[in-house]
């Protein structure tokens, strides 16, 4: 089966920094691949090199099997939805206006509908002609998960979606992206919660300075070395009846 998304040995550069170095992964269709790693460890780089919005010094990034710097924008849009960290809107939109964004190519009534349904699926029936400036910033962040799952693409993108958000917008949030993966998607995801990256997703890429520290079944991933290197952390991932945690102090090597 042809990866959604594919890299094949990256490395950016940003000034002098290497930022990727020698980055290779795929991710398949109907799984949830977690990015995690310290700050500054490359993951929204990743990401950036991954849809063609950062240029690899080396290597390559492919969506489907295609090169995407080889790709048209309304090709790449049409392969891949992407929710980048930056939450900014500067207009007061209603919400399903938004959330209609995420599929531009249909026609107005079916985008409507898909925001509409989108907009429901993360929590926000009802406010659909609410103002986006007039809601909490968490109801804003799920107003923009809501145009990511309108796009229905193959291959969803998302850099830190469950960021300030309360604990059971957080699982609702992995919850639907676990749902997507059913259906047949591919979702990548960076995440600083170990415990849920564990929990939700199926294998799960370890950045520690812009190189793969580790891949593989969470288990196989966040092994105390890895959690020593990549997170400075002394722990361990332990299973519980909720699913899988990180007990952990700083402290590693």
């Amino acid at each position: 089966m042809t990866p959604a998304l594919a890299l094949r040995g990256v490395a950016v550069r940003r000034g002098r920094a290497l930022v990727l170095d020698g980055v290779s992964l795929e991710a398949r269709p109907g799984e949830v691949l977690g990015v995690l790693g310290a700050n500054g460890a490359g993951k929204t780089t990743l990401l950036r090199a991954a849809l063609g919005l950062a240029r690899p010094e080396r290597g390559r990034a492919e969506l489907a099997g295609r090169e995407v710097l080889a790709l048209s924008e309304p090709a790449r849009a049409a392969l891949c939805a992407y929710l980048p960290q930056e939450r900014h809107l500067g207009w007061n939109m209603t919400a399903w206006r938004v959330a209609s964004l995420g599929a531009p190519s249909v026609p107005a009534a079916e985008a409507r509908r898909r925001a509409l349904a989108a907009l429901a699926r993360v929590g926000l029936a009802g406010l659909e002609d609410r103002g986006v400036l007039e809601m909490s910033g968490g109801e804003r962040a799920r107003v923009l998960l809501a145009r990511l799952l309108a796009a229905r693409a193959p291959l969803l993108v998302a850099d830190e979606p469950i960021a300030g958000l309360d604990p059971d917008a957080q699982l609702l949030v992995l919850e639907l992206f676990r749902e997507e993966a059913a259906r047949g998607a591919a979702v990548v995801v960076t995440l600083h919660d170990l415990g849920l990256a564990a929990r939700f997703c199926d294998r799960l890429i370890v950045l520690n300075e812009g190189r793969i520290e580790s891949q593989g079944l969470p288990r196989d991933a966040l092994t105390p070395e890895v959690l020593a290197r990549a997170f400075r952390l002394d722990g361990r991932l332990e299973e519980t009846a909720a699913g899988p945690v990180v007990a952990a102090r700083r402290g590693g090597r």
